[in-house]
């Protein structure tokens, strides 16, 4: 199975945002490069939520293009294999946190947003963080920072306030 294949499936039976849901499945079926960043239509992207329940708090990183506090993630790569490892992989690379695992369920959220380079078809996860875990700042990053969870309303826009409550929600 292709990363295309494993998106197409992954959106299919992801619930509760049918709008969104079938913009991303038109976009993939009118693009057969739609996974990729050089899709100038704009691409699919996969990220993760980073959380620590035990601790109540949130890992966002201060993304160095953006200029934004944002979850972790970024685009895909042929490697990747399902969208899910996309987003584990992108977290683990931005957050130095190697032992980061996926909330169970799938994606949280679907959010469809603009960069200046394209828009961006964002499959959101959750990444559950050891108790514990220290992060290490990328070159991706301005900051990484571990934020309470009622403290990111303060910092970060609304689709990540919204992603933190799909997220709650689920772990």
């Amino acid at each position: 199975m292709s990363l295309h294949d494993d998106a197409i499936l992954v959106l299919k039976d992801h619930h509760g945002q049918d709008e969104l849901r079938q913009v991303y499945l038109d976009h993939l079926a009118a693009h057969p490069d739609g996974m990729w960043k050089a899709c100038g239509a704009g691409h699919v992207t996969a990220s993760a939520l980073v959380v620590d329940p035990s601790r109540e708090r949130v890992l966002l990183t201060l993304h160095k293009k953006m200029r934004m506090w944002l979850q972790l993630g970024g685009h895909c790569e042929p490697g990747d294999g399902t969208l899910a490892r996309a987003a584990l992989r992108e977290a683990i690379e931005e957050s130095g946190i190697d032992d980061l695992i996926l909330a169970p369920g799938g994606p949280v959220r679907l959010d469809r947003h603009h960069t200046p380079c394209a828009w961006h078809l964002d499959v959101q996860y959750a990444a559950l963080a050891p108790a514990g875990a220290v992060e290490a700042i990328s070159d991706e990053s301005l900051d990484l920072r571990w934020f309470p969870y009622a403290e990111v309303s303060d910092v970060a826009d609304e689709s990540v306030v919204r992603l933190l409550e799909a997220t709650l929600a689920r772990v």
